[in-house]
């Protein structure tokens, strides 16, 4: 196009070009990771899906080439000395890139760990909040729940000379409240400024030389600052006593009564009731990342972990000899042993008991120690008789400090070793101080329209708006004019979340309890909000967790983001946001080696057809858009064994009282919308059931009644969607643990017999059989002081990790380096004789990772090939035919023809009788399960309920159910 032909300016104010006058970007020999050289041209201002077969490419191109050269360039406007101090970004392999904009990526990868980030924060809208409650919240008291004022000096003299006149009044400045100490030091500084009485816990008494009180009792002390009967005409000197008491108090002073009666004052928030102040709020008051908002207790996080009884004796029906106290295990010679067979012989009891036979002071004294009051009244305090010590002529006793408090004093003062082992005795509580709200007293009592803070974070999303409509009306004119601007910024974040489909979560929900899909989302909606333009957005997967009903308001709010005048590039394998975009740029053929070309691109109309389709061949994409290949729908549903696991009354989170009946020997499917209620049935209540049955895991599972039919099932294994590694030395081999095994197979060969080699010779994560020089990792880095650290290959051993005296030990002629660099494909047929390691290669050739290499690097793997290295690692485990396998969203990351693939394992296992239970929003795999138990009818607290369950045909005719809605759509073609 040339620039005559270019329209200038649309009507709608936005232009069809860049400023820049680019109209498209231009990315010229791409070669980073797999990607073959390619050219690729991308619209502006549109919105391009790039998507492929897994593996193929799509995010080296998006996020490898493009994303890494816009930082790069960033990086570079900054000087030398700058970026001396935050690093430089390694150049991508490409020849050239023009048109590139300012990019922001928005990724999943990015969740946050910290239990102190939640939506509110993350979003800001929390932060909105906490300055409307500090600058018009009304405060209350937490004794009397009377309004908290606050008085100035003159209506404190008003009050005085109205009220008292005529009353022999004592005038106070409190200095101490409620605390030990003897006071000493402070008795003398008060004398040297000139006072000479002072009132200590109530009486009023001279200050007397060498004065002091009790230092292990609590106190009160004032300053008596002066004595008089008010009068009008005394005015001036009750105005100067009560400055000077207010000074010496920090705001607050008391007054004694002409009847003795104690009257309080302040010029801060006070209950002139109960005399209690707060401090003056500020936005920090209402943080519980701030040590001034934050509940004393739990320090801010809502929790606590607590030690409890039945994590230090779960099985009370074993003796304290077979191990019935699990943190020390059955009986061994040791001190703690004898001082509980001393304890125990003293009831007439002894260690081969069981634990349920125990008085209940008896097992009071065991938890406590016997330095506390028995249940029953009896002093369990008194002295535990210990046998004579060798050479010595008397017995002699001791008071048993109790396992509870060992573990507790071990909890604080101890090696993170031991910390580490004393979680598996730890249970994770509600804070009893907040109760959950993770703030201060005070802070839960400065309230707006009759709700504190905390209340407000709890609501959902689609409450909060509810709430927040007309609350001008609501409140005083003080407050509507501190609150306008507020108001505003709250509402706009508020739509945001609104029009991403996100009305369901509440404020103060963790970000690293949602998926990675809710949280790029939220992300997302934050940039909404900047309303930036001429900016490249790239997102990965933004569609990931988020029903169809839903994704309607993604796609636009991403055309909104378009329509600002901003290129919106996005990675993604999601029909609707194929059909809907502007432009599809297809990777393939197929992954890894056998990718990394452009197989297809152009407008969804053009892409159909195959119009531009590449040198590469045919676009599966295409085929499947266009339904010229689908994935079938089985011709008959497995009627399974008959039997069934049934959990009953569940009312975890939003769950209402939902019983959950399992049918067993089939494949089923548990969908809903975002939020209805599926992770809190299968991940929080039903797994926590069956691990803890099986496994003895001390993880509580969220409320339930009963439970039924585990006896149908020997083991449970559980497939969610957490990254195998975070760092270059993990990889595909160690994850499944085939190396281990690959390992022991070169410590058999004879040659590594000869030199006397055990299995840790072939780890390049030991000394020993590893390359000295680079320590394992194949490659060195070489620190540059204004440019990027710079990664050559390791000289001494070329990259292969290895020392040559361990590459030379070789197993049908390749060295364990060699096997590294070996693809799973080839792997088949190299240990084609190993039944072992034969085993977990052919899993992970059929869930589709045939094309990595055993040795690739946990962070080269995309999201979708991490959680299939995940799958295959459970997969090749033996299975019993009463395994259930549980599995958390499995086509993340995964293109049609991948869901094909993967739906062939899962059908293979379900047909050895195995259940396999899959919490799903995508289609094709609702549709070829045996039973759909769908939740809803909406998120958050609207949902929780089981609406529709049986047949995918039966569940597509439920009104109610929007699952059931585009099912019947699916099931119709």
């Amino acid at each position: 196009m040339t620039t005559e032909e270019k329209p200038i300016v649309r009507n709608s104010g936005l232009t069809d070009i860049d400023l820049t006058g680019h109209d498209q970007i231009e990315v010229l020999g791409a070669r980073e990771h797999n990607l073959k050289n390619i050219d690729v041209t991308i619209p502006r201002n549109k919105l391009v899906v790039v998507t492929g077969i897994s593996g193929s490419g799509k995010s080296s191109l998006a996020f490898d080439t493009i994303y890494a050269e816009g930082q790069r360039r960033y990086m570079e406007s900054f000087s030398a000395y700058a970026r001396s101090f935050i690093g430089d970004m390694e150049r991508p392999d490409v020849d050239k890139i023009n048109g590139l904009s300012p990019v922001i990526s928005i990724e999943q990868k990015t969740t946050s760990k910290n239990p102190r980030s939640t939506v509110g924060t993350t979003t800001e809208i929390y932060d909105f909040l906490r300055l409307i409650y500090a600058r018009a919240g009304e405060a209350f008291s937490y004794l009397t729940g009377r309004k908290m004022e606050r008085q100035s000096q003159d209506q404190i003299i008003d009050m005085i000379l109205g009220q008292y006149a005529g009353q022999k009044l004592t005038l106070l400045a409190p200095i101490i409240r409620s605390r030990k100490g003897h006071y000493r030091e402070l008795f003398v500084q008060i004398a040297k400024t000139g006072y000479t009485k002072v009132r200590v816990d109530g009486v009023v008494q001279d200050i007397a030389p060498k004065m002091q009180l009790d230092r292990y009792k609590i106190h009160d002390i004032e300053i008596v600052i002066d004595r008089l009967v008010p009068k009008s005409e005394d005015r001036y000197r009750l105005s100067q006593s009560i400055q000077t008491a207010l000074k010496q108090g920090k705001g607050a002073m008391q007054m004694l009564d002409g009847e003795g009666k104690l009257v309080y004052f302040s010029q801060n928030l006070m209950d002139p009731e109960s005399g209690i102040s707060y401090d003056e709020p500020s936005p920090n008051s209402f943080s519980f990342n701030s040590p001034y908002g934050a509940c004393p207790v739990c320090n801010g996080l809502g929790v606590v972990e607590e030690i409890t009884e039945e994590s230090v004796i779960p099985d009370k029906s074993l003796s304290i000899s077979r191990g019935a106290i699990a943190p020390l295990g059955e009986y061994r010679e040791l001190w703690i042993f004898k001082e509980i067979e001393a304890i125990l012989k003293k009831y007439k009891l002894n260690l081969t008991t069981p634990v349920v036979k125990f008085p209940d002071d008896l097992f009071r004294a065991l938890m406590y120690g016997t330095d506390e009051d028995a249940a029953d009244g009896r002093d369990a305090g008194s002295l535990v008789p210990q046998p004579a010590k060798k050479n010595s002529t008397e017995d002699y006793s001791f008071k048993f400090e109790g396992i509870v408090n060992f573990l507790k004093r071990q909890q604080e003062n101890s090696t993170d070793k031991i910390q580490e082992w004393l979680k598996d005795f730890m249970v994770v509580k509600t804070c009893p101080e907040c109760e959950g709200a993770r703030l201060k007293k005070e802070s839960l009592y400065f309230k707006i329209d009759q709700k504190n803070i905390s209340e407000l974070a709890r609501m959902d999303i689609s409450e909060l708006v509810v709430w927040f409509e007309n609350l001008e009306n609501r409140l005083s004119d003080r407050q509507n004019i501190i609150a306008k601007e507020i108001l505003k910024e709250i509402r706009k974040r508020i739509g945001f979340l609104l029009d991403i489909g996100l009305d369901y979560l509440t404020l103060d929900r963790p970000l690293r309890t949602l998926s990675g899909g809710e949280a790029q989302r939220i992300r997302l909606a934050t940039q909404i909000g900047t309303q930036l333009v001429g900016v490249l957005y790239i997102m990965d997967e933004p569609s990931i967790g988020l029903h169809q009903r839903d994704n309607v308001k993604l796609i636009d709010s991403l055309k909104n983001l378009r329509d600002l005048g901003n290129t919106v590039l996005v990675v993604e394998h999601d029909k609707d946001m194929m059909l809907e975009s502007d432009y599809i740029l297809d990777i393939g053929p197929g992954a890894g080696r056998h990718g990394g070309q452009v197989v297809n691109r152009g407008t969804p109309e053009e892409f159909l057809k195959n119009q531009y389709a590449g040198p590469a061949g045919s676009s599966t994409t295409a085929d499947y858009l266009s339904g010229r290949r689908s994935i079938a729908v089985p011709a008959e549903r497995r009627k399974g064994n008959g039997k069934f696991l049934i959990v009953k009354n569940a009312t975890g989170h939003n769950l209402k009282n939902v019983t959950l009946k399992l049918p067993l020997g089939k494949m089923v499917t548990i969908t809903g919308v975002s939020g209805s209620g599926k992770s809190s049935l299968i991940h929080e209540t039903l797994f926590p059931v069956l691990n803890r049955h099986f496994f003895r895991s001390k993880r509580e599972p969220l409320p339930f009644k009963t439970v039924d039919g585990l006896e149908h099932l020997d083991k449970v294994i559980e497939v969610d969607q957490s990254p195998i590694g975070r760092t270059p030395r993990s990889n595909p081999a160690t994850y499944t643990g085939m190396f281990s095994e690959i390992r022991t197979l070169f410590a058999e060969l004879p040659e590594a017999k000869i030199r006397g080699y055990k299995p840790g010779r072939f780890s390049f994560n030991v000394k020993g059989g590893r390359c000295e020089d680079c320590e394992g990792a194949g490659m060195k880095k070489i620190e540059m002081e204004f440019l990027p650290d710079v990664h050559i290959m390791c000289e001494t051993c070329k990259g292969k990790r290895f020392n040559r005296e361990t590459l030379e030990v070789r197993f049908k002629g390749k060295s364990i380096a060699d096997i590294l660099d070996m693809t799973v494909e080839q792997a088949l047929d190299f240990f084609a004789s190993q039944p072992k390691i034969l085993r977990k290669v052919t899993t992970m050739n059929d869930v589709g990772l045939g094309y990595i290499t055993l040795g690739q690097h946990a962070t080269t793997l995309s999201g979708g090939e991490a959680q299939r290295v995940k799958l295959a690692e459970e997969l090749s485990k033996k299975d019993t035919g009463k395994t259930l396998y549980i599995l958390d969203e499995p086509t993340t990351g995964l293109h049609f023809q991948d869901i094909a693939h993967l739906l062939d394992v899962l059908n293979k296992l379900a047909d050895k009788g195995n259940t396999v239970l899959i919490i799903e929003h995508n289609l094709d795999v609702i549709k070829v399960s045996d039973h759909v138990i769908d939740l809803g009818p909406e998120g958050g607290n609207k949902g929780g309920y089981i609406i529709a369950e049986g047949t995918p045909e039966k569940v597509a005719e439920v009104k109610g159910s929007y699952t059931g809605k585009f099912l019947k759509m699916e099931l119709a073609g």
